[in-house]
């Protein structure tokens, strides 16, 4: 919705003069629609910023300003997390491209598109500006992040340029999808063109529909869910599609199969549905693995660690239950990461995406297939509210929940320690899931991309983080308020590090040492950090530290009002 946030227009420019290498690339970036080109400035692509300014007048895409190159990338990772299509990102050289490195895989562990443009000096030595332009050039950029992106090219030419992107477009957006960069010689930029090059039609450059699985699999598939008796369902990684959503609850009910969701991936089965069997996790609990244990067919709909969940269930011994494995994801494994986990038993391999393959196992399924008995969901044992300080994530779930009032909202993030009974997610855009490579500071960009996509919808976004997660990715701010994105943030504030806290103890425990010293080296206090003080300073309204019920309630409906009437808003709850 490039109209929906706050525009940056630029003075008309007479179109009538030269043309130059950038603004080939401009045109293409337009001809694709892509929306946004977020951006930490850099000289590297000075042409580019030119062209989308003064060739494009800085829409379709609009320049998204924003104070780190982490932020920036982690922005366009919400965004497509929320669309499905991948906005722009330009990078600059090689030291913009390694601040946002760790974004960059987040986006690839998480496999979403991302088009990320990047730029080094020029290749012509000779034309290289002393100091700076040799320590931002390299001979091979691409290197730093081709371990985990799925292409990336350094083309020569406007032509080649134009090329290249279409090529990066079509390959991010091919299941399974990932980050795609393209870097820009700073002397192809500044090329002066006798003329652009003739206009793409972009159509005949688009991805390739998703690839049917099978017949021979699919069939294999079938008999086994409609000779089953026990039917589990792991509910992973699939779009955020309305329809695809229906579909995967018309398969468990046909099916009468219990589904296990994850709360490392976004909301995939609604999970007050008496057929969502126990709270979704981040690791399986004892009632997940309980009931994995007792299945005779498990169907895995990308599920995230696969192998892995089924080595907790049946410890060291073989998997009793037979397995229906339905992804792509290892058509984009590599050797240098171990994102790919552990490698899963499977008696059918549905080699393609989960929304592929539920409509044909729909479509096959006798609609008086054997259903049996749907045994109730699972008690979520939520930990109880504190009455006193400090606040339990429960009780920040609470007052949420009557601050929204059952509106729609979308959570795109919450904290470790977040129970998966906390809310209920009915609908595939009310959660998003975690970043993907499980490292900290992505939060706050994340969720503004996330909030950006879905401005104007009238869906509230919401993103509860930890502290050291929002101090860590906190001036992504400014770029939300410069741009009136509304976004509510609660920072869940235990002044801790605190999940290594916990590995600490377990540590100390193992070796006959104090537990209570685990916190040396963890706890983010004395001083304790103003995490409002650092909102406000970035044009954003806070409240905080708020540490009773009562606060909590009085500043939840002081922010809700705020975000619904366009503001960014940030909650700093002191919490155990």
């Amino acid at each position: 919705m490039a109209d929906s946030i706050h525009p940056e227009t630029p003075q008309p420019c007479e179109r009538g003069g030269a043309a130059w290498g950038s603004d080939a690339v401009a045109a293409v970036l337009r001809a694709l629609e892509v929306p946004y080109l977020a951006l930490n400035p850099g000289a590297s692509f000075r042409g580019l910023h030119d062209s989308v300014v003064n060739f494009l007048g800085n829409a379709n895409p609009q320049l998204l300003l924003c104070l780190h190159e982490e932020s920036a990338v982690a922005i366009a990772h919400g965004y497509a997390k929320t669309t499905g299509r991948a906005m722009g990102v330009a990078l600059h050289s090689n030291v913009g491209l390694m601040h946002a490195s760790m974004s960059v895989f987040n986006a690839w562990c998480d496999r979403v598109p991302l088009l990320l443009i990047g730029a080094t000096g020029p290749m012509d030595a000779a034309r290289r500006r002393p100091w700076i332009e040799w320590i931002h050039t390299a001979r091979d950029q691409g290197a730093l992040v081709r371990d985990f992106t799925k292409w990336d090219d350094q083309p020569g030419s406007a032509e080649a340029a134009q090329e290249s992107v279409l090529r990066a477009w079509q390959i991010a957006h091919t299941a399974p999808c990932g980050p795609t960069y393209v870097c820009l010689d700073v002397g192809m930029q500044e090329a002066r063109l006798e003329a652009l090059p003739a206009p793409v039609d972009v159509q005949r450059f688009r991805p390739a529909p998703a690839v049917a699985p099978g017949s021979t699999a699919l069939a294999d598939a079938m008999r086994m869910l409609s000779t089953a008796h026990r039917p589990v369902i792991l509910a992973g990684r699939v779009s955020r599609s309305e329809t695809a959503w229906r579909d995967r609850i018309l398969l468990a009910e046909r099916l009468g199969a219990r589904v296990l969701t994850d709360l490392k991936a976004a909301a995939a089965f609604p999970t007050d549905h008496p057929l969502h069997a126990a709270p979704a996790a981040l690791m399986p609990g004892e009632d997940a693995l309980r009931i994995l244990r007792d299945a005779d067919a498990v169907l895995s709909l990308d599920w995230i660690d696969l192998a892995g969940t089924l080595k907790q269930a049946w410890g060291a011994t073989p998997v009793a239950s037979r397995v229906i494995h339905v992804s792509c994801d290892a058509h984009l494994h590599r050797g240098w990461s171990m994102d790919y986990q552990g490698l899963p038993p499977a008696d059918a391999y549905l080699m393609c995406e989960p929304d592929a393959a539920v409509p044909l196992l729909l479509k096959a399924l006798p609609m008086a297939a054997h259903s049996p008995v749907a045994q109730p969901a699972s008690a979520a044992a939520v930990p109880e509210p504190h009455a006193e300080k400090p606040l339990s994530l429960h009780a920040v779930a609470q007052a949420l929940d009557r601050a929204l009032g059952g509106s729609d909202a979308c959570i795109a993030r919450v904290p470790l320690g977040w129970h998966g009974g906390l809310r209920a997610f009915r609908h595939p855009l009310d959660y998003l899931g975690l970043d993907g490579g499980g490292g900290l500071g992505s939060g706050p960009g994340m969720a503004i991309g996330a909030a950006l996509a879905l401005a104007g919808s009238g869906r509230l976004t919401v993103a509860l983080l930890g502290d050291g997660d929002f101090l860590m990715g906190a001036t992504a701010l400014w770029t939300a308020t410069h741009y009136r994105i509304p976004l509510l943030v609660v920072v869940c504030n235990n002044r801790s590090f605190f999940n290594d806290e916990m590995h600490q103890e377990r540590i100390a425990r193992a070796r006959a040492r104090p537990v209570e010293n685990r916190w040396i080296g963890q706890r983010i206090d004395d001083p304790a950090v103003d995490i409002a003080g650092i909102a406000r300073a970035q044009g954003a309204l806070a409240s905080g530290p708020v540490a009773t019920r009562q606060a909590l309630e009085a500043a939840f409906a002081e922010a809700v009002s705020a975000v619904r009437g366009g503001a960014v808003y940030v909650i700093d709850a002191i919490t155990v």
